[in-house]
C-alpha cells in the first residue's frame, strides 16, 4: 500500500507547493529548513540545495548521517522538517508511527553501489571476486544494520559466495562517508560505497551488478512535527522535479521504480 501512496504523493506535493508558493515567496528571505539526509546524498544535495535556495530564497541546512540513526533522531523528536532516506523501509516505519505528513512520502532516486579504490592504489582488481586476494587486507563497508548501502554490500558478498572468505577483512563505518574516509586515509584498501560519492577521476571503481542485491530505492517525506511544512514540501517538490532528477542522475542515481522484486 505504501508503494501506491508514493505514486500519489508526487501530485500531492505539487498541489501543495503551488498552493503555498505565494506565501513562501513572501517569507523565504528569513526561512531555512532542517533536512535529515542519508550520507550518500552529501555531494548531490549540497549542489541541489544551492540551486533550490537560488530559486526560492529558502536555505537548506543538512544533517547527514546513517539512515537508521537519522530515523531514530526523528522518533526522539529531533527538529527536522524533511527526511531523505537511503531506503524506503525507514520512511514506512515513520509513517506507521504517524510521524510524517500524510501524502508526502515519495520515491526520489535509486542508488548504485560500487567497489572503490583510491587514486594511487597499487591494488588492481578486475572484478569483485578479486577482493579474496592477499593484498586486499581491509575492506570498508558501512554498518549494514544502520546503512542501506552497507546492507546491500553484504548481500552482494553473500550472493557471490565471498562472505565467508572476506568477513575477517571487513571494517565497518558508521555511514558511507566514513566508509570512504577509511580508504582515503589508508585504513582500508577498498570500500563498497555509493556511486554518488565518487568524483570524476577520483580513483577506480567497479560497478556492482544490481541483480546481486535488493534495489536501493530511496524515499523522502515531510516530518509531521515541522513548523515549516510548506517550505519542506516545496523542497521535496524540487527534488522530484525534472531539474532535481536531472541533477541526481549526474551523480549516478537512477529513477526509482516500484515494480522490482
Amino acid at each position: 500500500m505504501f508503494a501506491v501512496a508514493l505514486v500519489v504523493s508526487f501530485f500531492s506535493l505539487v498541489v501543495a507547493g503551488c498552493g503555498g508558493q505565494h506565501t513562501l515567496n513572501q517569507q523565504s528571505d528569513a526561512m531555512e529548513i532542517n533536512t535529515a539526509a542519508a550520507s550518500n546524498l552529501s555531494d548531490a544535495f549540497n549542489e541541489l540545495g544551492k540551486q533550490f535556495t537560488a530559486r526560492t530564497g529558502i536555505r537548506v541546512v543538512y544533517s547527514f548521517g546513517a539512515t537508521a540513526d537519522l530515523a531514530k533522531q526523528i522518533e526522539q523528536g529531533a527538529p527536522f522538517d524533511i527526511f531523505a532516506s537511503a531506503d524506503v523501509e525507514h520512511v514506512e516505519s515513520l509513517n506507521r508511527q504517524g510521524l510524517i505528513v500524510p501524502g508526502t512520502a515519495a520515491l526520489y532516486a535509486r542508488g548504485r553501489l560500487v567497489l572503490w579504490m583510491p587514486a594511487g592504489s597499487q591494488i588492481t582488481l578486475s572484478g569483485i571476486e578479486d577482493i579474496r586476494r592477499a593484498e586486499v587486507e581491509r575492506i570498508a563497508i558501512a554498518k549494514p544494520d544502520v546503512a542501506p548501502y552497507g546492507r546491500a554490500a553484504v548481500e552482494v558478498l553473500r550472493a557471490l559466495d565471498l562472505w565467508k572468505d572476506v568477513e575477517s577483512k571487513v571494517i565497518y563505518g558508521q555511514n558511507v562517508t566514513q566508509t570512504k574516509q577509511y580508504v582515503t586515509t589508508g585504513n582500508a584498501d577498498v570500500s563498497f560505497i555509493p556511486r554518488s560519492l565518487i568524483k570524476e577521476g577520483e580513483g577506480r571503481m567497479i560497478e556492482v551488478d544490481e541483480r546481486l542485491h535488493q534495489p536501493i530505492n530511496q524515499a523522502l517525506a515531510v516530518i509531521k512535527s515541522s513548523t515549516k511544512q510548506d517550505a519542506a514540501r516545496q523542497f521535496a517538490q524540487y527534488v522530484l522535479s525534472p531539474e532535481g532528477q536531472s541533477l541526481l542522475e549526474r551523480y549516478g542515481y537512477t529513477r526509482a521504480v516500484t515494480s522490482d522484486r
